[in-house]
């Protein structure tokens, strides 16, 4: 059988070096691998698989197998990461490469969490950004990591990037309300006080967006139903910081908003 598959190989090989030119891994939302020519099946037992290995990049077969298959014997776990393997390799666009020991994926597979972290950290200045980065756009697009996945390990990365996106989703509407892009700026920072409501920065954001348009009206409306939802749920103030970016002017004039602490 392995004979067999190796000497029908040649053909689909040249064709599946195209496809992976274009083929693209999607991680944010729902499960995907797009190829060439549409949507790749790929197995559910598989999925796992070439989600672990689009989040870490490659691993050893152990790691691989006692990460994935943490509640069996070793041997059972081996087992079934060569099953898998099997399965990828029957498609018709393998999408794992094996190098030695480790696994990674195969070349020319793109990864959207590998395009959302290179945006995000070029607006953040965490990292320089490339000739090729995605537009920012991608930071209001892309939706949460595998959302219904329950592995342990897909926790922390979730957590990594939902952290990521806030800084970033600030750092875009920072940069947009300077060259004046207001609606944009705002539709950013109003992303970030969706995923986060209790965060004052992303608060900061949307204040700041108003400010500059001189919607004076908009800010203060939108300063109260902050402090009165951070009141409801921690009993808390908003900090001077936030009171601060309002002119002195308002302030005086608004005193029962509690722009002016006494």
């Amino acid at each position: 059988m392995a004979r067999n598959e190796r000497t029908a190989e040649p053909r689909g090989d040249r064709t599946t070096a195209r496809e992976q030119e274009r083929a693209v891994l999607r991680l944010f939302g729902t499960f995907r691998l797009e190829g060439a020519n549409g949507d790749v099946a790929v197995p559910a037992s598989a999925q796992r698989l070439l989600a672990y290995l689009g989040l870490h990049r490659g691993a050893p077969r152990s790691v691989v197998a006692g990460t994935l298959w943490p509640d069996v014997t070793e041997e059972h776990a081996h087992g079934s990461l060569r099953t898998v393997l099997w399965r990828l390799r029957r498609m018709r666009q393998p999408a794992v490469r094996t190098d030695g020991d480790s696994l990674c994926l195969a070349d020319g597979v793109r990864v959207d969490v590998d395009d959302f972290t290179r945006a995000a950290l070029g607006l953040t200045g965490s990292a320089p950004a490339p000739g090729d980065t995605p537009s920012p756009l991608v930071l209001l697009d892309s939706g949460e990591l595998l959302p219904g996945w329950d592995e342990e390990w897909i926790h922390p990365e979730r957590e990594r990037l939902r952290q990521l996106r806030l800084h970033a989703l600030e750092s875009l509407s920072v940069r947009l309300t300077v060259r004046g892009c207001y609606a944009l700026a705002l539709e950013a920072a109003l992303r970030c006080v969706a995923i986060e409501p209790l965060r004052e920065s992303a608060h900061c954001a949307v204040v700041a967006v108003h400010l500059a348009e001189n919607n004076i009206v908009e800010a203060i409306r939108h300063y109260e139903a902050f402090r009165r939802l951070l009141g409801e749920e921690l009993g808390l103030e908003p900090s001077p910081r936030l009171a601060g970016m309002f002119p002195h002017r308002v302030r005086e004039r608004y005193p029962e908003t509690g722009l002016i602490r006494r």
